[in-house]
């Protein structure tokens, strides 16, 4: 009786106040919109915590008012999907009674949401915080967005939390997200979301708790409160919601993977699915458990770490008091269930806690593909980089190896001579790997060679008053069709140039990295 009216005081206390803040930033291509925001409340923070916060949406909706909401679409529906700037100047103090452009399908909580029916099936969220030396967070998400198919990624969204009251800070890591994966942000594929100034508490009045120093527990508080954040914003978006970490590399076929085993489960009694051993990474929960889950964390949130609150939510659940460890432990085990190998792996090594050091891997993820391989046209490869070892660039286009050099500067190539000359249709390269994620190609253009430079350069022209040729031609006669962006190159070759006599890689600015080339792939036109 007496948690049956706590929980109704929660929920009482819920819809009269607020606390967490979430800065949401969405806009269409069109650029013009009304931006309004709304109060999402959360009182049970506020129960265990003096500072009084407030939840602010930032949400960017279409001229006639209809919000939008990239989890219940379908991806042509989201095409105009992009992050905004989180510059604190752009918070417009617009209340949602008194705009007149609010939707009524935005007003509900994202705390409670007791009807869900959305078309994405599983919402990603990988929170980032602020490293001293090294951020991982664009290694992850090339990782797990590489491996998602055209399909998969019709069916998910990935969410980034900026885990930073700093707002410079959080500003720089959209900036960079907008110029590294422009197309997975238009498409919906890709949201970034940051805590405004006023979201954490004052962590210099936490107390010291299971022989932790004042450090650790405040990191592991921070942490506690960034999931609950995620939790919540990602409630609403999908059937599915997985915790995962922005140091990590994922196996190919990982969402489809996930998504069957759950789909699988003979019953809906779990309440984790876990797809790697480590931490709280690749753990998978229903999206209609995670009120629950956030108002227990919310509730103990300074007091222990993020594994022993979710034990202790299933001991709540499922333990008889009156039965031993054992008994508990069996119960336990139906909510939470493994699957192998694991999805995941964790790369990092300078942890989020300043100063740790922490080299884990999950021995169950097991051994990586380090390179790709494809029946590429018979061709002499060259280049001016020095080659590291073994690892050689003609291995490389067998598809026997990766390729690995030492540090490009301007200039160095990477040529393909076709024996005969060769139609082409598509190009793929790949640079880096799982094990080195960050020797990747930069500031590097595909070149084409036709075999008859005359008829291409015709081609190769638009229409119209004046003749421009649609692509840069270089001075020995390559003509640039592409470039490396945030590590792979691929794109269609135009028919027009016909068949071709060479494709080339030039580095046009020094690099600060060595360079690995993973895969390779040139397919030849029918």
């Amino acid at each position: 009786m007496r948690l049956r009216n706590v929980s109704f005081l929660t929920v009482l206390l819920f819809g009269l106040s607020g606390l967490v803040s979430v800065s949401w930033y969405t806009a269409f291509s069109s650029s013009r919109g009304n931006v309004i925001w709304f109060r999402c409340l959360c009182s049970e923070v506020q129960m265990w915590s003096p500072e009084l916060l407030e939840l602010q949406v930032h949400v960017v909706v279409r001229e006639d008012g209809a919000a939008f909401r990239s989890s219940g679409r379908r991806r042509e529906e989201r095409q105009s999907s992009v992050v905004g700037d989180i510059h604190p100047s752009i918070h417009p103090s617009i209340h949602p009674s008194t705009h007149p452009s609010i939707h009524p399908s935005i007003h509900p909580s994202i705390h409670h949401h007791p009807s869900i029916h959305p078309s994405i099936s599983i919402v990603m969220g990988v929170p980032s915080v602020k490293r001293e030396v090294h951020s991982y967070l664009t290694d992850t998400l090339s990782s797990l967005m590489s491996e998602l198919s055209p399909a998969e990624k019709d069916d998910c969204v990935i969410v980034v939390l900026i885990a930073e009251a700093d707002q410079q800070y959080a500003s720089s890591v959209a900036d960079n997200l907008k110029r590294l994966f422009p197309a997975e942000i238009q498409s919906g594929l890709l949201e970034v979301v940051s805590p405004s100034v006023h979201f954490y508490p004052d962590f210099s009045k936490l107390r010291e708790s299971f022989g932790d120093p004042k450090e650790r527990v405040r990191w592991r508080t921070k942490q506690n409160l960034d999931y609950c954040f995620l939790m919540m914003y990602a409630q609403s978006k999908g059937t599915y919601y997985v915790q995962l970490e922005d140091d990590i590399v994922a196996r190919p076929n990982f969402f489809t993977t996930m998504k069957n085993f759950a789909l699988q489960q003979p019953s809906e009694e779990w309440m984790i699915l876990e797809f790697s051993q480590l931490g709280f990474i690749g753990k998978m929960f229903k999206s209609s458990d995670l009120s629950l889950i956030v108002e227990f964390m919310l509730m103990f949130y300074k007091d222990k770490p993020i594994d022993w609150l979710l034990d202790h939510i299933m001991w709540v659940k499922v333990c008889n008091p009156e039965k031993d460890a054992k008994h508990c432990d069996r119960q336990k085990a139906n909510l939470r269930i493994r699957f192998k190998p694991s999805l995941f792996q964790h790369v990092g090594t300078h942890s989020s806690l300043a100063g740790k050091i922490q080299k884990l891997k999950d021995k169950d993820f097991g051994k990586q593909t380090l390179h790709k391989g494809h029946a590429n046209p018979q061709a002499e490869v060259t280049t001016s980089l020095k080659t590291y070892q073994h690892f050689t660039l003609e291995k490389a286009y067998a598809g026997e190896d990766f390729f690995w050099a030492f540090t490009p500067v301007a200039g160095d190539f990477i040529r393909i001579r076709f024996f005969t000359p060769v139609r082409i249709e598509r190009f793929f390269f790949r640079s880096g790997n799982i094990e080195h994620p960050g020797d990747k190609l930069f500031n590097t253009s595909v070149e084409v060679l036709p075999f008859d430079n005359i008829q291409a350069e015709k081609e190769a022209l638009t229409e119209g008053r004046e003749k421009k040729p649609k692509y840069h031609r270089t001075e020995d006669g390559f003509i640039r069709i592409g470039s490396f962006q945030n590590g792979i190159a691929e794109g269609e070759v135009d028919a027009s140039f016909g068949p071709l006599e060479a494709m080339r890689l030039t580095v046009t600015t020094d690099s600060p990295v060595w360079v690995i080339i993973s895969e390779i792939f040139i397919k030849k036109a029918e």
